[in-house]
């Protein structure tokens, strides 16, 4: 990693060569010219080329234009797209660093389904990539990547979130005492970004901003390319989209805006500790109504991580149980005899699960199974799993349906704010030297 880092800052002083090596005149110009890809930032431990930027800006191009969205000018694109790829790169080294890895296995059985949610076989999967230009050992990466930051998002930031029931008794308590239908909103969103210990200068800077997204919202501009322009939101790019939110998922200070706007109305500039804000109310609906929910009938395995027991031994024992499995020994015998948890007297049966009781890493695996299938080894704060689903049904959760739904939508609201902080933090206390001036 050292000597590669070390190469590509040397190749970054380099603007050209010249090619004319091996050929004689005739077969090659004297003075043609091979221009170098080039650093344009160093993040930490890592680079980012032009390159990749200029690859990452003809995907995002591809999206807008896709939506229908009017492109921002090339120089905010170039910025905005740049901060995304700065993000990544902090949260992929963090993931090396800490030993969170995609195995080949797992990157082959998504692509399997990427491809069959599409409605093809891999190797068809594999002609519309290239013919689009996208090599699929590229696409291969790029999904790698994608996985990676989900898991390091859900070990450092979902999997930390605890919802009380004191919380859901409060927001419960709040719903009663207004007395009224919760209304649900679908939204659009510009952030104006301040920092943490802003001066007066970076406040009335910031004002200036904001006033100037507003002047071009009314004077006709759409949402989307103002966001796309000026926005310092993670999806600004997407046109601050952040689909529908019911009013416990917002905060106090935008539902109290949102609520006496109607479809298609701007709000006005909403001051947060984190900056200032535009919202758009894209549509409204009421939120109240009957909740039929996929509940699952799963049992497993637990072999904890320990002071004693380190992730490789868990992990070491959890493979011998899961060989023993795949070779029939029942699934109850081995899990009253090896695994470590209160369900381990019931031959590791869980009862019926909803969505949101259990943590992000094992629910996922367990949604992927089929009836009676059993997980390969699945790692969660906990320790290393095997899950088995032995049912599934749709069950009327009408009467539970409040309080489930209060959990999810808190839930909601704390991750993306705990993620969009976590990320800052990462930013702040990062290295990160930007090279766009000397790109050309």
């Amino acid at each position: 990693m050292k000597i590669y880092f070390k190469l590509l800052m040397l190749l970054s002083f380099s603007v050209s060569l010249l090619a004319n090596a091996g050929g004689s005149g005739a077969e090659r110009k004297s003075n043609e010219i091979v221009k170098m890809d080039r650093i344009i930032a160093v993040v930490d431990q890592a680079v980012i080329t032009e390159q990749e930027l200029l690859d990452r800006i003809r995907t995002v191009k591809a999206q807008l234009e896709k939506q229908g969205t009017e492109l921002p000018p090339d120089n905010v694109l170039e910025r905005q797209v740049l901060e995304r790829l700065i993000a990544d790169s902090l949260q992929l080294q963090m993931a090396a660093q800490t030993g969170v890895k995609i195995d080949d296995t797992q990157l082959d059985k998504t692509i399997e389904r990427i491809a069959a949610q599409n409605k093809m076989s891999v190797d068809e999967f594999k002609d519309v990539l290239e013919k689009d230009g996208m090599p699929l050992s590229k696409f291969r990466e790029d999904i790698r990547s994608e996985i990676t930051i989900a898991r390091i998002r859900e070990r450092e930031v979902d999997n930390k979130l605890n919802i009380s029931e004191g919380e859901i008794d409060n927001y419960l308590t709040t719903q009663a005492n207004r007395g009224e239908e919760q209304d649900e909103f679908e939204i659009s969103h510009i952030l104006i970004r301040t920092p943490e210990d802003a001066s007066p200068e970076d406040l009335e800077k910031a004002k200036t901003k904001t006033q100037e997204a507003l002047k071009q919202l009314a004077d006709g501009i759409s949402f989307s390319q103002v966001s796309a322009s000026l926005s310092d939101a993670p999806n600004a790019l997407e046109g601050g989209d952040m689909g529908w939110r019911s009013g416990a998922q917002l905060p106090a200070v935008f539902l109290e805006v949102l609520k006496p706007m109607q479809k298609g109305e701007v709000s006005k500039s909403i001051r947060s500790p984190n900056g200032f804000h535009i919202l758009k109310v894209t549509d409204r609906r009421g939120g109240t109504s009957s909740l039929v929910i996929g509940q699952t009938h799963a049992r497993h395995i637990l072999i904890k991580l320990t002071e004693v027991v380190s992730e490789k031994e868990a992990k070491r024992k959890i493979d011998s149980i899961k060989e023993r499995l795949d070779n029939g020994v029942k699934f109850e015998e081995l899990a009253r005899q090896y695994s470590e948890d209160g369900s381990a007297n019931n031959g590791g049966d869980l009862g019926w699960v909803n969505p949101g009781d259990t943590v992000p890493p094992f629910e996922k695996a367990m949604n992927e199974l089929g009836l009676g299938e059993i997980s390969d080894p699945v790692l969660s704060p906990f320790g290393w799993h095997v899950i088995q689903v032995t049912e599934r049904r749709q069950q009327d959760m009408t009467k539970e349906a409040s309080r489930l739904k209060a959990r999810q939508e808190i839930r909601t609201r704390k991750s993306e704010e705990a993620y969009q902080d976590w990320i800052r933090e990462m930013r702040d206390r990062a290295f990160v030297e930007l090279r766009l001036e000397d790109k050309f």
